[in-house]
Formats: structure tokens, C-alpha cells, sequence
């Protein structure tokens, strides 16, 4: 009985972090420029250290990814909850191998969960049109603004590029590998001014 309610507390005490720290992210109020700086500094090392290990991890990643018209991705996006979740991270899109914007996901979930994790998620732009049009837009949602595809991994553990035919598709990268079962529909993408 006191493990369970000292679980509770612990969810209680992550989810409450969790919904301050999307909150800070996203503030209107202009960040000093060496603050401005080094957060973008920061996520573009952390960005550049996921397309490592994903590259390094996941055989037929660089191919697929070499592809993509753009890049999103969000190396540190940390989930927490107990009956009701949320996860939020900041990320950077990529064109052409340069970053061209810094971004923040975050999501909502309720249903049986109870602990926190992270995770990386990429997702790839795969045509002109769809980075296009999450370019333009003020605030992004999987699955009602796009519609997003899962990459699926073949028996010998590759990605499999003939069945990555969506607009968007998105990998997602924990410490076990990526994972395959799972939905990004929900997930929100706005764009951070740093």
C-alpha cells in the first residue's frame, strides 16, 4: 500500500514537472539572445547525436532520411503520467541538412500508464508538399493536419523503404530501438521563437 501511493506520488510529482516544463517552452516573452543561443545550440547537439544513433542503430535510417524534402526531429521528448499522460520535447527541422527551425511537441494521452520515459521522435517530410504545408502553418497536428505513417523495420531489423510511401512518416527511437506498435495521431508541433 505505501510502494503504491509513493508510485502515485512520484507520477503525481513527474506529470506536474512535465506540464510546467511545456509550459516554460512555449512562453511568449522574447529569451535573452546568449539564452536564445545556446538553447538552440543545445537542441541542434542533441539533434545531431539522435541522427547518430538512429543512423548507427537502425540500417537503411540514412537512406530513408536522405530522402525526406525536411526533418523534424525531437531527440529528448519525455513522457510521463498516471491514468492521464502528456510528453513534450523541443526539436529542430532540418532542410537539406540545416537547421531552418526549432519546434516543441506535445501531446495528451488518457488509458492505463503510470511512470515516465523518453524517447526520440523523427518525423520525415517526404514530398514538397507536406513539409510545405507544415512550414506554413501557425500549429501542426499529427493526423488532423497530416496524415502520419509509422516507418515499418523488415524481419532482418532494417528499415523498410518500400512500405515508407506517406507523406510524412515518423520513426520513434527509445533506448531498445525503435519502436513500431504506437500512434503519433494528437501529437502537436508549434514553432518555438528562440
Amino acid at each position: 500500500m505505501q510502494k503504491s501511493l509513493a508510485m502515485k506520488a512520484a507520477a503525481a510529482v513527474m506529470l506536474g514537472s512535465l506540464a510546467l516544463a511545456g509550459c516554460t517552452t512555449t512562453s511568449d516573452k522574447p529569451d535573452s539572445a546568449a539564452a536564445s543561443a545556446s538553447k538552440r545550440q543545445s537542441i541542434d547537439a542533441s539533434v545531431n547525436a539522435t541522427l547518430s544513433r538512429l543512423y548507427s542503430t537502425v540500417p537503411g535510417s540514412r537512406d530513408l532520411v536522405s530522402k525526406a524534402r525536411g526533418v523534424l526531429v525531437f531527440p529528448n521528448v519525455l513522457q510521463a503520467g498516471f491514468i492521464v499522460g502528456a510528453q513534450s520535447g523541443n526539436g529542430a527541422l532540418r532542410v537539406g541538412g540545416s537547421t531552418v527551425g526549432y519546434y516543441n511537441t506535445s501531446s495528451l494521452s488518457v488509458g492505463l500508464q503510470a511512470g515516465a520515459q523518453s524517447k526520440a521522435v523523427v518525423f520525415l517530410f517526404m514530398t514538397q508538399d507536406a513539409l510545405d504545408s507544415f512550414r506554413k502553418s501557425e500549429g501542426w497536428s499529427a493526423g488532423a493536419d497530416a496524415s502520419v505513417a509509422v516507418v515499418k523495420v523488415g524481419a532482418n531489423g532494417a528499415v523498410d523503404t518500400n512500405t515508407a510511401t506517406a507523406p510524412v512518416e515518423v520513426l520513434v527511437l527509445t533506448n531498445a530501438g525503435l519502436m513500431g506498435d504506437l500512434s503519433v495521431n494528437g501529437t502537436k508541433v508549434t514553432k518555438l521563437h528562440i
